[in-house]
């Protein structure tokens, strides 16, 4: 069940157009774009009374059968969402397979998922959906969501996760009277190039459930949501500046579970998930909704494309080192590490370093810290890249644990070579050039630096890794990438290898 990552980053996505392209851009952005825009917030103010008076005296806890006039209602809504897509540009849904009864599939999984229209679905089923509790109160917007009865999850709620998958299970186990609940479980956006890691949500009620896969034809409309740009009304402005939209929505049978993927909701959601992403024609990876907050964590070092922290982090998971306690415990490590004063570990000594077993994952885990191919490892290297994990924001205090574990005794400094081996580390990345930041930071020219020199400098020079660092290296999944891309700690915006050659082949098969 372990795929090797797609060739192209799933968290981010970015169109280049051609010239002819943005002066059409340009030209619908005066005239199209504005009268489709004016006829969608209509359409969304005119379907507000009628969800209100059809969820007034409503049950949030019980579902009563449905009367002559909520029927209508349901039909009326249902028309107004339908010309607010056709007025968007989305003139012919396409729609195949044969839609389950609630008694057959109380729950529905669509992927992928990647823009705001995903909720054409939504409207055409009147499907209840999990939200944050937060949308029940954006005026005109939170009425409408209300209508259909969604699965609401409270940030404020520590109990929240668990509610919400207690609230699914109750109403599958219901009998077929709610609405079917639609869920996303990838439980996040991606670019549609794979599919990730399904959350079990959805599959921890053991019942049957519809797999449902979305495809947007369409060249500009398959822009997703770009999780570098914050300005997500981006995705809108492109979509409702072409004239036509496609979209294709196919149910797929009805997928049962065995007794053993009852009992083993990681496994429902694995086995659902290779049937989508094989009726899809797109690859599957193990990278997650916690590799995208990974990738996009806001902090002075912005991971770079051919980044091997995401497979890191993937192990760490899979191997349960993710400290409760992560300050404490990346300061024991830190300590410990220091005392080995760069000593090279085997397999075997890591294990014992980290009290687990010697496996395959570890063995895996191992060989993306053993650099020169002869069974050793630097265990410092470990501890920074295990703290750029648990904490991907504070770039700062996994420099401070880094200094501590590299600097001398007699001056607390360390070298250029020992700079390059840190900031390789928690960029996850082969080779990286570090002269000129080495350089600027050590002003006197002593061949060393301290981590209040390395502070005051990125205090003063906060972009520093897109001014002075280079990435040299050239993965599996990228051709050179530089640091001085501006997207926000991101994963670059493209995986796919130009030139995919025999170097390329060899990489991949290492990564595997």
């Amino acid at each position: 069940m372990d795929q090797p990552p797609p060739f192209r980053n799933p968290f981010v996505h970015v169109l280049k157009f051609t010239p002819l392209e943005k002066a059409k851009i340009g030209l619908m952005t005066v005239t199209l774009f504005p009268i489709r825009l004016l006829i969608a917030a209509f359409m969304m103010l005119l379907a507000w009374p009628f969800a209100f008076l059809a969820s007034v005296g409503r049950s949030e806890t019980t579902v009563e059968p449905q009367c002559l006039w909520r029927r209508l209602v349901d039909i009326i809504l249902r028309v107004i969402m339908r010309i607010m897509w056709f007025a968007g540009g989305f003139h012919w849904i396409t729609v195949k397979g044969q839609r389950a009864l609630p008694t057959e599939a109380p729950i529905i999984t669509l992927a992928p998922h990647s823009s705001y229209f995903d909720a054409i679905p939504v409207t055409m089923t009147m499907s209840s959906i999990v939200m944050k509790a937060e949308s029940k109160d954006i005026p005109v917007w939170g009425t409408l969501i209300k209508y259909i009865r969604p699965v609401f999850v409270s940030r404020s709620d520590q109990n929240s996760r668990k509610k919400t998958v207690e609230e699914i299970r109750r109403r599958a186990h219901y009998g077929g009277d709610w609405p079917q609940v639609m869920i996303f479980p990838e439980g996040t956006c991606t670019n549609r190039s794979c599919l990730i890691t399904f959350k079990p949500g959805a599959f921890i009620p053991g019942v049957p459930v519809q797999p449902v896969v979305i495809r947007y034809p369409n060249k500009l409309v398959r822009l997703p949501i770009d999780w570098s740009n914050p300005f997500r009304f981006k995705i809108l402005w492109l979509t409702l500046c072409q004239l036509h939209n496609e979209f294709v929505i196919e149910f797929l049978p009805i997928y049962t579970p065995s007794e053993e993927e009852k009992r083993n909701p990681a496994l429902f959601a694995v086995n659902v998930r290779r049937v989508m992403a094989k009726a899809l024609g797109v690859p599957i990876t193990d990278y997650s909704f916690e590799d995208c907050q990974l990738a996009m964590a806001e902090g002075q070092l912005r991971l770079p494309v051919d980044t091997c922290l995401l497979e890191f982090a993937k192990l760490v998971r899979r191997l349960g080192l993710k400290p409760q306690n992560t300050e404490k415990v990346l300061q024991e490590y830190g300590n410990r590490a220091r005392k080995l004063e760069g000593q090279k570990l085997a397999l075997e000594d890591f294990a014992h370093f980290l009290d687990v077993p010697v496996s395959d994952m570890l063995r895996d885990m191992f060989a993306l810290f053993d650099e020169y191919e002869d069974n050793s490892m630097d265990i410092r290297e470990y501890v920074i890249a295990l703290s750029v994990v648990c904490r991907p924001a504070k770039t700062l205090e996994t420099m401070k644990l880094a200094f501590k574990m590299f600097e001398a005794e007699e001056d607390s400094a360390i070298t250029e070579s020992e700079l390059a081996v840190v900031l390789k580390t928690a960029l996850g990345v082969t080779h990286l050039n570090v002269s000129r930041l080495f350089t600027a930071i050590d002003v006197d020219d002593t061949g060393k630096i301290t981590f209040d020199k390395f502070r005051g400098f990125v205090e003063e020079n906060p972009d520093f890794a897109d001014d002075y660092l280079h990435t040299e290296s050239v993965g599996p999944q990228s051709g050179p990438s530089t640091a001085n891309s501006k997207t926000a700690n991101g994963i670059c915006p493209d995986f796919s290898p130009k030139d995919h050659d025999s170097s390329v082949d060899a990489l991949i098969k290492k990564h595997n």
